[in-house]
């Protein structure tokens, strides 16, 4: 019998082949109580474990293939990392001592108070980060119990082997980056889980968030992997098969050609340049970006430098990363987003309380302004690194004209200081704003005169536009980039900067999803800033776009208030002129 199941595209095309299950480690952890006199030896026994799981991870990081995706080793990097984390290795000594009972279950124990912690969060990047604790734990797990803590990778495997699993972890990663298999689906992960961007930057094609595939599918069985929407079929029936065999030779043939267009410049079919740009969330990222085909970073997110970590970072180590990034791109263009932190997304060392609604309280800019110390080190350490580069300044979530003054007058007191400290920077660095609240594209108008571009955040700027948690299942297919309202905010923007002839960017989802480039370039965009991976895809509707054509389309969408004429309208856009 055949069977369908549905979860998060990761990308990467069609596989077919015969399933290879990967072992489970967690699901039946034993309780058992132990004397007084025993804890001590357990706790011994714990912090034994500990100590191989973070030998054999530094191992695995000194033995990363050379032609492993940067992200790979910034991971395993991170998971070393979470191995000193106090909540990891000590509190579940305590709750040896205070629970007299085995490792594995003060283990467990701590482990399911982390990620409550972490289902509580609402940004979604950082509500994924519970995966990497999970792999974390389960590595310390199979530790205790000297059980293998490496994937159990059967000897000559076919091409066609498809890895199934509960999760997969960068050291999983690891083993099998040069094993023979054609792709992977597991049980759990989000679209910004570290499993889902290392699949992404494998280029495997793989689905995650499956939920039952480990269950369900058994080994060495035919199963279709469709990164593409996201799908996994079971044991499917002959026609199913033959029609998907016929998606993956076209598949193929399509990224065939698209690779061939990397160093191509993004120019359109009538001759305009359209600058393509990579969102990056951590300095190592920096390392792919050219390679890519990007022409420098449109979003550097530097808020993960302040998190999973429990203090401030220094302005020195700011001013490193940044440099680090600068120096990486060879001089290409590199936009810093300041610290866009929160209620929703604290690190440890901030003393906030946490608000009712987080994503309407004491975020982004908010925080810096409430924080001036802070946000001073972090436009101090920006500066520094924009000697060394071609550093651009960009403020996120403004709200007014008034938080744009504060935020660039603390700019200016951060310049004072430098150079009445004989400090390096340039004197010119690129001031921006990001778009992402409504009020932001209706007085847009008013920021045009103080800043040097525009960046348009869509993730937000939909969520808040139409009142939708984009994280609640109950509410999300309510989530809907093409909305009239969306649409018109999105081009008020575009038109109003263009005509000011400020730059703008689109740096959310929409500016890599590539069945909305041609709607975009029919609004005046001519800056993307997207995931890596969807570069290329992106490039090839700029290739074939004409904006003479593209044009007149989209202004007919953009009249339109019917959802339904405007899904229809794109879909005769990216069908082309003659349909």
């Amino acid at each position: 019998m055949s069977i369908v199941l549905h979860g998060v595209p990761i990308g990467g095309g069609i596989a077919i082949g015969r399933a290879h299950l990967l072992s489970q480690s967690m699901d039946d952890v034993v309780h058992y109580s132990i004397d007084d006199h025993e804890i001590a030896a357990e706790q011994q026994r714990f912090d034994q474990a500990v100590r191989a799981t973070r030998k054999q991870l530094e191992m695995l990081w000194g033995s990363i293939p050379e032609n492993a995706p940067a992200e790979l080793g910034a991971f395993l990097s991170l998971h070393i990392m979470l191995l000193s984390d106090v909540t990891l290795t000590r509190d579940p000594r305590e709750l040896i001592a205070s629970l007299r009972c085995n490792a594995e279950w003060a283990l467990k124990q701590q482990c399911d108070t982390l990620i409550e912690q972490f289902d509580a969060i609402e940004e979604d990047y950082l509500r994924e980060r519970k995966h990497d604790v999970l792999q974390v734990v389960e590595r310390v797990f199979k530790n205790l119990g000297g059980h293998t803590t490496e994937l159990q990778l059967s000897e000559g495997l076919d091409g066609d082997a498809i890895l199934v699993a509960h999760d997969l972890s960068p050291a999983d990663m690891v083993y099998f980056k040069d094993s023979n298999v054609a792709a992977f689906v597991t049980d759990v992960g989000g679209a910004t889980s570290h499993t889902a961007i290392l699949g992404r930057s494998l280029d495997l094609p793989s689905v995650i968030a499956l939920h039952h595939a480990r269950e369900l599918v058994r080994e060495d069985e035919l199963i279709i992997v469709d990164g593409q929407q996201g799908v996994l079929l079971i044991n499917p029936e002959a026609t199913v098969l033959a029609e998907y065999r016929r998606r993956q030779r076209a598949c193929v043939e399509a990224r065939r050609k698209l690779s061939s267009i990397r160093n191509t410049d993004a120019i359109t079919e009538d001759g305009t340049p359209i600058e393509l740009l990579a969102n990056i969330e951590l300095p190592q990222d920096a390392a792919n970006v050219l390679q890519a085909g990007a022409v420098g970073v449109g979003l550097f997110r530097s808020e993960f430098l302040f998190l999973g970590r429990d203090n401030l970072p220094s302005e020195d180590e700011q001013f490193d990363a940044y440099r680090m990034v600068a120096e990486l791109t060879g001089g290409a263009p590199v936009t810093v987003r300041t610290m866009d932190l929160g209620a929703d997304k604290s690190p440890r060392w901030l003393n906030h309380q946490l608000a009712e609604n987080p994503a309407l309280g004491l975020t982004g800019i908010r925080l810096c302004l409430a924080e001036p110390l802070m946000f001073r080190a972090q436009l101090r350490a920006l500066l520094r690194a924009s000697a060394f580069g071609k550093i651009r300044i960009l403020f996120p979530m403004i709200n007014s004209l008034g938080e744009l003054k504060q935020s660039l007058t603390q700019l200016e007191y951060a310049k004072a200081e430098l150079r009445a400290e004989g400090i390096a920077f340039a004197e010119a660095v690129e001031v921006g704003a990001m778009i992402e609240i409504p009020s932001a594209a209706l007085v847009v108008g008013s920021f045009i005169k103080h800043v040097d571009f525009l960046s348009i955040g869509t993730n937000d700027l939909i969520q808040y536009t139409l009142a939708i948690d984009r994280n609640d299942d109950t509410v999300s297919h309510l989530y809907d980039p093409i909305h009239p309202a969306v649409l018109k905010l999105i081009s008020y923007t575009i038109k109003t900067a263009s005509k000011a002839g400020v730059p703008v960017s689109v740096c959310g989802e929409m500016a890599g999803d590539a069945r909305l480039t041609r709607l975009l370039l029919g609004m005046g965009l001519r800056r993307f800033s997207m995931h890596p991976a969807n570069l290329l895809d992106v490039k090839q509707q700029v290739l074939s776009s004409h904006l003479d054509e593209v044009g007149p389309h989209v202004a007919r969408m953009l009249r339109s208030e019917d959802p339904d004429r405007i899904a229809d309208l794109l879909q005769q856009l990216n069908a082309g002129p003659d349909a």
